[in-house]
């Protein structure tokens, strides 16, 4: 019997990642890929915030593995989930994550979507984000 060969998106996964935070980084004006980091991270726990655990389940399947890793972790499952709001009080709430260390711009969920599309099978995304509740396909828009 043969073994499995491991997929490449777990072979790959730093350097998809790496690819990913220059990308987020570059769309959004920042310095660093720390600074992508903090405002990646936020924009994917607002997200997360919106969605109950099967669906964020959905949403998570789609991501790259590292991507995948930092929406589910240090997650506070007692959390109540919270209703989809408009971009600008989302965008606050993305801003208050670290926010001594957040240089989020106001732009930031329209740049971490923008980045995420071209990092991962698009089609695949949107058949997800249909799935979802009302507002999720509106937060990935670019």
């Amino acid at each position: 019997m043969t073994a499995m060969p491991m997929p490449m998106e777990y072979r790959e996964a730093s350097v998809d990642f790496d690819r990913f935070m220059l990308d987020a980084r570059d769309t959004a004006g920042l310095q660093t890929t720390n600074q992508a980091y903090t405002m990646v991270q936020a924009v994917l726990q607002t997200f997360r915030r919106r969605l109950g655990i099967e669906d964020a389940i959905l949403f998570a399947d789609v991501l790259p593995p590292v991507l995948r890793a930092i929406f589910v972790a240090e997650w506070d499952l007692e959390e109540p989930t919270v209703p989809f709001a408009g971009r600008i009080a989302m965008t606050r709430e993305v801003q208050v994550l670290r926010p001594d260390h957040n240089i989020s711009p106001d732009s930031a969920i329209a740049d971490v979507a923008a980045a995420l599309r071209r990092n991962v099978d698009e089609a695949k995304l949107d058949r997800v984000l249909a799935r979802l509740p009302a507002g999720a396909a509106d937060f990935w828009r670019a």
